[in-house]
Order: C-alpha cells, then structure tokens, then sequence
C-alpha cells in the first residue's frame, strides 16, 4: 500500500484510515468525520491546464492525490468515464451566464436531475469496485431531504453487493423526488418514509453508525456528505467552472444553496487546493443555522420549517463540524467539547478565533419564501432562464454580493432541475416547467415504501432483517 493520504477524525478517537476505508466506513466510530491529514496542492499551472480538458479526465486528476492506494489511482480514470457518461449534457457541469458576472452552474444534468449525482454516480463505482476486491458486502443507510436518496438509489439500484435502505421525512420532499426514490423495483432498495424530519432522520443515522454492534452485523456503509468521497467529488466542478470564467487568472466567487455544508464545504477544499476563490457565499433558507451561526457565533438549532426549497429544510448541517475542525486549528477537544455541548444543551458557540478564520473565507444569507420566489421571477423575466427554488437562493445571494464587488464574477450553483419543483415555478412564472421524458417515464410505476415511527430500534430491526450482509 502506498501511505501517501490518510484520514482522520475531527474528534480523535477513532483509527486513521486510508481512503478505500474511509470510502466504506462513512462516519468514524467516534462519531466524528474523515477529513485528509492534509489538502493537495494544486499549481496555477496545473489549474490553467485544465482549460479544454474533458469532465472526467479532470475529476481522475484533480481526485487521485486524495487516494490512498496506487491501484485506486490507476482504476480512477475508468470510473470517472463510466460515471459521466450517464450525463445528458456533454460538459457535465455547464455554465450559463444570467447577468453581468452572474452565471449559474447547472448541476442536474445528472440521472436524477440533482447536484448529488456529480458525486453519487462516482461513488457507486468506487465502492463496487472497493467491495469486489475484497469479497465483501455492505448495508447503505442513507438520509435525504429530498435529492440524496435518489441519487443514491440510481447509483447502487441492481448491485450484487449493496443493499441501500432511505430514510427520507415523510410529506416534506416534493411528489418528484419521492417517486425518484419509490417508483424503483430492484430488490436491494428499500426506502423508508421517516415520520418526522430531516434532521430525524440524520439523527438516527448518526446513531446507527455509533452503535458497533449493529454496524458490524449488517456492515454498514453511509453515502449521505459525512462520506468524504462525497465531498471530494463535489470539489471538481468549483475548478471547471472557475477555469471557465478565467482562474487562475482571475479571483471568482461562489453562491452555495447550503443545508447540510457538503456542497459549500467542496468549495472551501477547492480554495485550500489552491483555486483562486474570493468568497464562499452560504445560502440558506428560512431553516438558517448557517447564516445565524457565522453573523452571531453561536451555533443553535431551531425547528425545522417546511419551505418551497426542501432540501435546505435542516438544521444540524453535519458538514460544518469539518470546517470547524479546520478553523479551530484542528483541535479535536474543541471539537469534541462543541458537539457535546450541542446533545447535552442544545447549542454551542463557536471560539473568537475560528470564527474570525470562517468569516475571512465566507459570507452568509437568509432568503425567505417571498425573496425566493421573486428570485425565480426575476431571474425568468429578466434572462428568460428558470431556477429551481434551491437555486433562487443562491442567485439572490450572489446578486447581493456583486452589489458589494461587482468585478469579481459569482457562479451560482444550481443544484436541482426546475422541473423537481413544478408547482413553485408555477407559482413564480405562470409556467409549469416539464420533466426530461426519460425521467417521467420512470415515475409512473408503482411506488414501494414502509412508513415507519421516528425510533431508531425499530428502524435498526427493520434494516437488519433485510439487509444480506446481516445474513452472509
């Protein structure tokens, strides 16, 4: 084995890792998140050179100094061919330009029409191929407000190896995104229709990957953004696009639709790679931990408001313990102290110091119901370009940012295809946007899900007596 990455824990109990262990183990046995002892650098050079250069060829080689084993490398190359090709644009990740130094990012070019297939897609193929080697099977279990579990679901359906169980909050995603998730037949996906939230949801998952027992009996995989693949793969198009609007000879700033920080966090790996990133814009909805937590310092949860952008209806973004960790001066009691504080009271504040470190790299804002809608209007009236209610967010965060700085472009990351969201466009437009025919064929089938009760034993029982790995 070639040791040139590990991986360790934000809280500092558990095992470093090499990233094929990282890649299955999701969450560390302490409860806290994989981060890369350290983040590869690349050069302006290399960063120029990826100018004209294919989607794929560019996620193998922005992503292979992040893997721990030579033949992982090797085999990167073919996964990433093999993952994008299930694209239906030819750039992957294209943009389009809305406004003077606006552009939006489109991110749903992908299977399931959302963000999450740029990384979900790879890492099927990476952990298939992990799986194989190794003779073994896992137990996905997943958490989605909404696009997660589908893209999870396209990434894994059919696989020998792999059974995937979603939990998503019963009610609160819309009628597209539910079908994605429940009109699948293959026999290794279960879903799962949680009653309660989002954050219900995570909870139990995080819980689940903190009892060992259950962990190693079903051997237990997780896909949602505490997987640092996940993360890793969402880093490639902040460099695509960036090099499209001209780094690294240009600064350029990013507007991030934010509910659990995977998104926005790839972003902050992209700048400490060496992307020239002026600002990290966090957009959220009315559920704004985020924004309350960078403006105030302190970190606390409220209630989770159902709103037209459900996959930002959150409120304990999982991803943010990663840039604490780094803003904290990687000090794991640190860490340690503030989750703790947040199970026990419900709250923490963040230390003076790394809250000035998450300031100097981030901006943060609110965009309520009304603003959000607006946001769509506006942006179909004035550029004939319809935004998803999630990308209305970011787009009205960026339009208040160049306000600030109006040389320096924003790209606005568009997460999800309008057509998830029918009747919120319709709202905004007067216009109801239609599905790819491909993707409506597939929702009119029967759907199979279970309601179950917001309790993790009997969502463990329920896994458990379905899982293969439990019966191998």
């Amino acid at each position: 084995m070639d040791l040139k990455l590990r991986y360790l824990s934000t809280r500092g109990e558990a095992a470093q890792l090499a990233f094929d262990d990282v890649l299955l183990a999701g969450l560390a046995t302490d409860g806290g998140l994989y981060t890369p002892l350290a983040y590869p650098h690349v050069s302006p050079k290399d960063i120029a050179a990826l100018a004209g250069q294919s989607y794929a060829d560019t996620a193998a080689q922005l992503i292979a100094p992040f893997l721990t084993e030579e033949a992982a490398r090797e085999a990167l190359r073919e996964q990433t061919k093999s993952a994008y090709a299930t694209f239906r644009h030819r750039a992957i990740a294209p943009l389009t330009q809305i406004a003077d130094n606006l552009f939006v990012l489109e991110l749903f070019h992908g299977p399931t029409l959302a963000f999450k297939d740029l990384a979900m897609q790879l890492l099927g193929r990476m952990m298939n191929d992990v799986l194989e080697k190794r003779n073994l099977r896992a137990t996905i279990v997943g958490a989605t407000s909404g696009d997660t579990g589908a893209a999870a679901i396209e990434a894994f359906r059919g696989l020998p190896r792999v059974d995937v169980f979603i939990l998503y909050p019963h009610g609160r995603v819309s009628d597209v995104q539910r079908k994605q998730m429940t009109c699948v037949a293959d026999e290794n996906i279960h879903t799962i229709a949680l009653e309660g939230t989002f954050d219900d949801a995570q909870n139990i998952l995080k819980r689940l990957f903190r009892n060992q027992p259950f962990r190693e009996r079903v051997s237990l995989a997780g896909v949602n953004s505490i997987n640092w693949a996940r993360v890793v793969a969402q880093m490639v198009y902040y460099f695509t696009s960036a090099v499209s609007v001209g780094a690294p000879h240009r600064r350029v700033s990013f507007a991030v639709p934010t509910g659990n920080f995977g998104d926005v966090l790839a972003g902050y790996i992209a700048k400490h790679m060496g992307l020239p990133i002026e600002r990290l814009i966090v957009a959220t909805n009315a559920n704004d931990i985020l924004a309350r937590a960078i403006a105030t310092g302190r970190y606390e949860p409220r209630g989770v408001t159902p709103t037209q952008s459900p996959s930002m209806d959150i409120q304990v973004s999982s991803n943010f313990e990663r840039l604490l960790f780094d803003a904290t001066g990687r000090d794991h009691a640190a860490i340690r102290a503030a989750f703790a504080s947040l199970e026990q009271s419900g709250a923490f504040d963040i230390p003076a110091a790394a809250l000035a470190a998450i300031r100097a790299e981030f901006d943060a804002a609110s965009v309520g119901e009304a603003e959000t809608t607006d946001e769509i209007a506006r942006t179909w009236r004035d550029a004939g370009y319809v935004l998803d209610p999630h990308t209305a967010t970011g787009v009205r965060a960026a339009r208040a940012r160049l306000a600030q700085d109006p040389a320096t472009p924003v790209v606005a990351l568009s997460t999800a295809h309008p057509a998830k969201f029918p009747e919120a466009i319709e709202r905004a437009i007067g216009k109801r946007p239609l599905l790819p025919e491909s993707i409506a064929a597939r929702l009119e089938g029967p759907e199979r899900f279970t309601i179950l009760e917001n309790d993790e034993a009997r969502i463990a029982s329920f896994i458990a007596e379905r899982a293969r790995a439990a019966r191998a």
